[in-house]
């Protein structure tokens, strides 16, 4: 097969007035395209092309560093990040936390929403491998920046506040954790398209009452949060993506362990027609 070449306008982008500070600015930086960048990890990881993803996105890692674009290597380290994560690659999804975090100080953008970002995501990172209390040191910062920052967007404080409440679960926290998943909810219903989000909050808080009250004492909560969350998916609105067939799995096997196996066979087969269509 012929080998496509890059055209100019494949990796070369206008600089955007609104995402780059004056002191970035500068004819040594060479920007690397952003979003076109995120819209081809979506097709690799709709595709399950985990190595195709791997490589584009150290690829562009590499760009960025050539550039000296610091902003566009922060957003790579964040998306290798959630890359790594979800791949279940401690050691690499570490490494990207730190040189994240570091780039943040060299950048002084600590005080920044890309900071919050961040901070969520190494957090994620942390907590998806079992360092809970690294991760709630984290969360807490995010916390902190976002609540002090006027109009928030909801879709970030909706995901800060359910990745926050399942390190506090998981550390026995079981309160505290229901009262996040409860501003999750509150945040993301503001969101359109928010909905198999929520239902990913919903099942969390399933898992929640569950631990803190057992299956049997916490039997009508749980079903309650269950359908709700079956409801959820049903958002028209909300895009049947790659995402959403990332979702649709992710659910699955909590629906069928509580006991609703029709609606975790739905799932999957909509997960594997989305795949079979990228």
């Amino acid at each position: 097969m012929k080998k496509s070449l890059l055209l100019p306008e494949d990796y070369m982008e206008p600089e955007c007035p609104l995402c780059m500070s004056p002191e970035y600015r500068t004819s040594a930086v060479v920007s690397i395209p952003q979003q076109r960048i995120q819209e081809k990890l979506d097709q690799y990881m709709s595709r399950k092309d985990y190595e195709g993803a791997e490589r584009h996105l150290l690829y562009w890692l590499t760009e960025a560093e050539h550039g000296s674009d610091l902003r566009g290597k922060l957003l790579v380290c964040n998306e290798l990040i959630g890359f790594y994560r979800k791949t279940e690659r401690r050691d690499e999804a570490f490494r990207f936390c730190r040189d994240a975090l570091a780039l943040l100080k060299e950048m002084d953008f600590e005080g920044s929403i890309s900071a919050g970002t961040t901070f969520i995501n190494a957090a994620t990172a942390f907590g998806a491998f079992g360092e809970h209390d690294e991760a709630l040191v984290l969360f807490q910062k995010a916390r902190d920046l976002y609540e002090s920052i006027p109009n928030t967007p909801p879709h970030l404080l909706g995901g800060l506040y359910n990745n926050m409440a399942l390190s506090c679960q998981a550390l026995g926290r079981y309160e505290e954790a229901i009262r996040l998943y409860e501003k999750a909810l509150e945040q993301m219903a503001l969101v359109t398209g928010g909905g198999p989000e929520q239902a990913v909050t919903c099942l969390n808080m399933a898992d929640a009452v569950a631990e803190r009250f057992g299956t049997e004492a916490g039997e009508e909560e749980i079903n309650r949060l269950v359908e709700r969350a079956y409801e959820l998916l049903q958002d028209k609105s909300a895009p049947h993506d790659g995402n959403y067939a990332f979702i649709c799995e992710k659910c699955a096997p909590s629906f069928s362990y509580y006991g609703f196996f029709a609606a975790a066979q739905e799932l999957l087969e909509e997960a594997r027609a989305i795949h079979e269509r990228s």
